[in-house]
């Protein structure tokens, strides 16, 4: 069967070619008769357009960059979930690229990257969103980029997250439940993320009147390996926490499986909270009380806030998204203090 072209649908449609795409495009000003009567011409002709065409048409590609340095997989498989949904209703693809933002070619492989493929925009996730020598580049050759939870806002377009406030309403609901010996895995510090939360973790302590001990504070990488690592080190101590707040999930499904290893029971003999709401949190058991923060719909705004720039359709701007908790059953009331139980035989 021959190629179903723009013509064909706009003569299905009784409209022009331009007509069709404006409507493909969702231009405004198109009455809303017309535009439903293209888009039922569009999906009985089952018509999909060609890329190679528009680009030529419009001297874009139709594609927007994802490029991320993060070793938590739950969270960038939400942040890709989030952008796809917002490239598709835009007709635009995706392009997601791993990279090693400490790497000393980091600048040149993301130029290289953007001259093979030729994006008209990125998306930029954490550390790589406040790589400094990256922003300049973008700047000087006038690529458009969305940021996501950048530690500097200022200037950029994208989406951000209270993540300070939300770390320090997670120690509250860890006081309220009589915890006092409370610890942090704490996540990469490259992250603004990483920062924040242990400093909404400082300020949850400080209002409720408690020390900081430095023992309690132990780093992570964001991954479930250094929560595992981490929970150890602090299962290890003679006073060791009754409640360890990670600074993500996969931290704290790692801190989870120490337990575990170490006959502790969760939230029994320790509660272990999170960061994220991402899809482990629900898949572990116990279900996990985490932070919800909403990286899917992130991802979307922050793609819809490049679209607007890259389309030039509005006022492209930082968009701030609200948080929740989500108390589950690896919190629980503390422990009598001494209560301690034997480590499993090895």
């Amino acid at each position: 069967m021959a190629h179903v072209t723009i013509n064909d649908v706009a003569r299905a449609s009784d409209t022009s070619k331009k007509t069709v795409s404006r409507v493909l495009n969702n231009e405004p000003n198109v009455r809303d008769a017309v535009r439903e009567r293209v888009m039922a011409a569009v999906a009985e002709l089952n018509y999909r357009p060609l890329t190679s065409a528009r680009s030529l048409a419009t001297n874009r590609s139709f594609m927007i960059g994802l490029l991320y340095d993060n070793l938590s997989p739950s969270y960038i498989m939400e942040v890709q979930a989030g952008v796809l949904e917002a490239c598709e209703a835009r007709h635009y693809s995706m392009m997601v690229q791993p990279l090693v933002s400490t790497a000393p070619d980091f600048v040149d492989r993301v130029m290289g990257i953007l001259s093979r493929h030729r994006p008209d925009g990125l998306i930029l996730t954490p550390p790589i969103t406040d790589h400094p020598k990256l922003l300049e580049h973008l700047r000087k050759i006038d690529l458009p980029f969305a940021s996501i939870a950048p530690r500097q806002s200022k200037g950029c377009i994208g989406v951000i997250l209270r993540e300070r406030e939300a770390a320090a309403a997670m120690v509250d609901h860890l006081v309220s439940l009589g915890h006092r010996r409370i610890a942090h895995i704490i996540g990469d510090r490259k992250h603004g993320g990483g920062i924040w939360r242990l400093a909404g973790y400082r300020d949850g302590l400080k209002r409720a009147g408690l020390a900081e001990i430095p023992q309690y504070m132990v780093q992570g990488r964001f991954s479930f390996e250094s929560g595992v690592a981490a929970a150890r080190q602090l299962l290890a101590l003679k006073n060791r926490p009754t409640a360890i707040f990670a600074g993500d999930d996969d931290m704290a499904v790692g801190a989870i499986w120490a337990a575990a290893e170490a006959g502790v029971s969760v939230p029994g003999d320790m509660s272990i909270c999170g960061f994220d709401d991402t899809t482990i949190a629900t898949q572990v058991w116990p279900p996990l009380t985490t932070v919800h923060q909403p990286v899917r719909d992130m991802g979307k705004r922050a793609t819809e806030e490049l679209l607007l720039r890259v389309l030039d359709k509005g006022e492209a701007r930082m968009v701030e998204v609200g948080y929740e908790m989500r108390v589950r059953a690896s919190t629980a009331p503390a422990p009598k203090i001494g209560r301690r139980p034997a480590a499993h035989a090895r």
